[in-house]
């Protein structure tokens, strides 16, 4: 588990790694469940006091949808997936030949196992230290991911142009590691391209672009034209 960065003996985070499945053919191994289980929490309370730290003007319901988007099973296995927890897991026979290893489910229960692995072995400290290595970046475009420029977009592109922005997304990757890359346009002519982990993401990301541009002539380059088959 070299991804983690943590000076850590693999026999520390051994225990975090143990699927269930495992424990039902493998009698004496207990699941990383129990680890699972406060590995959760302390997720929570590290990512609530960071949010709380840093964005300090806000109230409460927006920490709580700023915590919202790293603390859900999404993000988790998504972090799990990019640091190859997969690969180091100990499953039973079905789950193995089921796909085990990428199913989100499994990944995001097994890095809040790790987190609550790391906490025994290094304190709140060391887990701390982990979830903002692991999380950082999603935590750094949390504020700017729970705007809804497309709905900005909408409303600025009816004053402008009387008409409703158009959204093209193209997906790349493998199923376990998508992207997805998106052109906005607007009465034939493109203005935003963003990308992101999902088709949402991706959207949100044009319709920024595109909402900044509109608003900052000066900065906006002049529109393609956009032909669709």
């Amino acid at each position: 588990m070299e991804r983690l960065g943590l000076d850590l003996a693999p026999a520390l985070l051994a225990p975090a790694l143990v699927h269930s499945s495992w424990c039902a053919e493998h009698a004496g191994y207990p699941s990383n469940e129990r680890l699972e289980f406060l590995g959760d929490a302390v997720l929570s309370v590290v990512i609530a006091d960071h949010v709380y730290r840093v964005y300090d003007t806000l109230p409460e319901g927006d920490l709580t949808d700023i915590r919202k988007t790293v603390v859900n099973a999404v993000a988790l296995a998504e972090v799990a997936d990019e640091l190859r927890v997969g690969d180091h897991l100990l499953l039973g026979r079905g789950e193995e030949h089921s796909g085990g290893r990428e199913k989100p489910s499994i990944l995001a229960d097994a890095l809040e196992a790790i987190i609550g692995a790391v906490y025994l072995a290094a304190g709140i400290e060391g887990a701390r230290t982990l979830i903002l290595r692991v999380l950082g970046s999603r935590l750094a475009t949390a504020q700017f991911d729970r705007t809804d420029h497309k709905s900005r977009l909408q409303e600025l592109s009816a004053r402008l142009f009387s008409s409703a922005p158009r959204y093209d997304v193209q997906a790349s990757g493998p199923d376990h590691a998508r992207t997805f890359a998106s052109v906005v346009s607007i009465a034939g002519a493109d203005y935003g391209k963003g990308e992101g982990r999902s088709k949402k993401q991706a959207e949100q990301a044009a319709a920024r672009v595109a909402h900044d541009a509109l608003t900052n002539p000066n900065r906006m380059e002049t529109p393609r034209e956009t032909h669709y088959d």
